[in-house]
């Protein structure tokens, strides 16, 4: 055992550093097509829908990708698990592909959001499983020298995003198609390139398991979450006490409830197992997760429109100057990655971000028609900041809670509670933003009455004669000014400046009520970060700690069970496995015979035994630990336990197993347990520490 347990300590990584970075190009590739789609959509899709006649349903286009994306985050993650990375990685490639070249087919908007709908059954896989995949393939503690290269994915995304969605979408046409439909066809060319790297280098080794499928969980999960992501996108539409929003409401909690049940029914097989969120790192950091992405993506979800109604920009120019924002979480994610790999200390960066994030957005809010582009994007960098020193951290914080064999689960579950704050955040903050605004804007008028220049535009003969400026008069002489730029702020563009100010003015003040409120959201999420308990980072990546725990297993079951035929078998009832203590072992002049132990055969493996509550109780304190890599921890706590049980049969075995449990306790420690958690754990007497040690 000894010689098995130094073979470990002194194991090569499986994988060099070349060929990570092999597999990291397809996997860079992948998420490039995502983020690129994401970044080239949202700036096209204004001409996309004036061109197919429904400037009205183009929420639902985006509703479409966002609910199937979101709903199979966490499948992507679970089958992954199971059936290895590859097949799902490359299934979601292809289903990507095909709704890319389905969409370009579009002749109605309720076309291209069906399309849409399957393109997200592909996206939903490529984000969560290259960074999981990115997770079995490197040690936490390393993962800062490659997570540069995927931030640098989502910065060359955000630059080239709206500039080829600009170009494409302002051409007639493109070789006989026309301009808009390549924003979908160019995905096509990066999707084959991913598929040919990804089969050819994406060749890592995976254990299958025999697990069910969750399936009915899949389906719960549908069932509560579209009529919620629905009302999330529509509600605002419909109103949020219509009967529709109602109906979409109840299903919703009927759906969740049914979820949580069949989670609960399938335990260690369920889509998210529930006993993840017994692990303090896990359940704090789902909900911090949550919250912060509620406060980025309603910060995020609101700075476009600041800078296209109230500065003036198109939707090119906006995503460019959002660009200090992206820089930001780019340098920080990369600087904070090398500190954590070089310190090991994890806890202080959520915090830190968060902390940043709640500055950034508190300044972002103080923002107002006159501020300088110069000191917004100072703002942006400081919020940028913020993410990236954040993020990341706390989705390396999940992937460290759970055993190594579910990475899948965790990083599936990061992403996924992040995609359900961004929604809910989104659809509150922006219903907060049109909701106000229509008051800030009549205030806004009001208090420009007593404007000389105000009053002198009201008086002017080419504003009379102006039909927008028209407008604007008819609409203040009825007092409706609030609510004619709700649906189309374009005008904005050709009305007089003066006119123009008191709009300009009412969104700006709506916009700054909207950051107030992320920044409520994000004092809840720094509160809810603090509480992260500090843990010990793996020093071995994911595959490593499979495989060494499946090496832990194997020698396990080698291990001798000591039999001691002297000893009577006494019913579990009769005596419990508390009973049996090595300090009831007097050292000399007791023949073996007559202590109290229980032979490990004469204790059946059944539901509801004295042993499998003691294990019970062992994983439980475990949890309570946060030990890292669970299932290794355990399986080295199980030799231990063997070994010591074995050394309390006999005084003549004692030296024997006391060597293999002081190898098992320094095994412990590489777990990140102290020697006061191992003793504790083991409920070693000092005569057992001390021949441990």
């Amino acid at each position: 055992m000894t010689t098995a347990l130094a073979a470990q300590v002194e194991r090569k990584p499986l994988l060099s550093h070349r060929q990570i970075l092999t597999i990291l190009a397809g996997l860079m590739v992948g998420m490039f097509l995502a983020s690129l789609d994401q970044t080239i959509v949202s700036t096209s899709i204004r001409t996309i829908a004036d061109d197919l006649d429904g400037l009205s349903l183009q929420a639902w286009v985006t509703t479409a990708y966002l609910i199937t994306s979101t709903l199979t985050t966490p499948l992507y993650g679970k089958l992954s698990d199971l059936y290895g990375r590859k097949p799902l990685f490359l299934t979601a490639i292809t289903i990507f592909m095909v709704g890319s070249v389905a969409c370009t087919f579009s002749e109605s908007m309720f076309q291209l959001a069906g399309f849409r709908a399957l393109q997200g059954l592909g996206a939903g896989g490529l984000l969560s499983l290259a960074m999981t995949i990115l997770g079995d393939i490197v040690s936490p503690r390393q993962r800062a020298k490659y997570q540069g290269y995927l931030v640098a994915v989502f910065a060359t995304s955000s630059v080239l995003g709206p500039l080829i969605g600009g170009f494409l979408a302002g051409q007639s046409e493109i070789l006989g198609i026309t301009g808009w439909r390549w924003v979908f066809l160019v995905n096509v060319p990066i999707g084959a390139i991913a598929l040919v790297i990804v089969a050819k280098v994406l060749n890592l080794p995976h254990q299958s398991r025999n697990a069910r499928v969750d399936w009915p969980g899949a389906v719960a999960l549908a069932l509560g979450l579209v009529p919620l992501l629905l009302v999330a996108e529509q509600g605002r539409t419909w109103g949020w006490t219509s009967p529709a929003a109602l109906t979409c409401f109840g299903i919703g909690v009927v759906g969740m409830a049914l979820f949580l049940y069949v989670e609960h029914r399938y335990g260690d097989d369920a889509l998210l197992p529930l006993r993840s969120f017994r692990i303090r790192a896990f359940g704090v950091g789902t909900a911090g997760i949550l919250l912060v992405g509620m406060g980025m993506f309603g910060g995020m979800a609101a700075l476009p429109l600041y800078l296209q109604i109230v500065k003036g920009t198109t939707p090119t120019q906006a995503g460019l100057l959002i660009l200090p924002m992206v820089l930001g979480m780019m340098s920080m994610s990369i600087f904070s990655g090398r500190v954590i790999s070089r310190t090991g200390q994890l806890k202080m960066w959520p915090v830190l971000g968060v902390g940043l994030m709640l500055v950034g957005l508190l300044l972002i809010a103080g923002i107002g028609v006159d501020t300088p582009l110069s000191l917004t994007a100072i703002y942006m960098l400081i919020f940028g900041w913020g993410l990236g020193c954040s993020m990341q951290p706390m989705t390396l914080t999940m992937q460290n809670a759970l055993p190594a064999r579910d990475m899948g689960v965790a990083t599936a579950s990061a992403t996924f509670f992040r995609q359900m704050g961004g929604t809910v955040g989104t659809a509150v903050f922006l219903s907060i933003l049109f909701g106000t605004a229509p008051e800030r804007i009549n205030a806004a008028f009001r208090a420009a009455a007593g404007n000389p220049a105000f009053q002198a535009a009201l008086a002017d003969p080419a504003v009379q004669a102006d039909p927008v400026d028209q407008s604007v008069l008819s609409a203040l002489a009825s007092g409706t000014a609030g609510r004619m730029s709700l649906t189309d702020t374009s005008f904005l563009n050709h009305l007089d400046s003066r006119l123009a100010l008191p709009f300009l003015q009412g969104y700006s003040s709506a916009m700054s009520l909207t950051f107030l409120c992320g920044t409520a959201v994000l004092v809840v999420g720094l509160a809810t970060v603090v509480m992260l308990p500090r843990v010990a980072l793996r020093q071995v990546s994911g595959l490593e700690a499979q495989q060494a725990q499946l090496e832990d297993e194997a020698r396990l079951a080698a291990l001798p069970v000591t039999e001691v035929s002297a000893v009577p078998e006494v019913p579990v009832a009769e005596l419990p496995m508390a009973q049996v203590r090595v300090a009831e072992v007097p050292v000399t002049g007791v023949p073996v015979a007559e202590v109290p132990v229980v032979a490990e055969a004469a204790i059946p493996a059944q539901a509801g035994t004295p042993e499998l509550a003691h294990w019970d109780q062992l994983r439980d304190r475990l949890l309570g630990e946060l030990v890292p890599d669970l299932d290794g921890a355990l399986a080295k706590l199980a030799a231990a336990e063997r070994a010591r049980d074995g050394a309390r049969t006999a005084r003549r075995t004692l030296d024997a197993h006391a060597g293999a449990l002081a190898e098992a306790r320094r095994g412990l420690r590489r777990h990140g347990l102290t020697d006061a958690q191992i003793d504790e754990l083991l409920e070693l007497s000092p005569t057992e520490v001390t021949r441990a040690s």
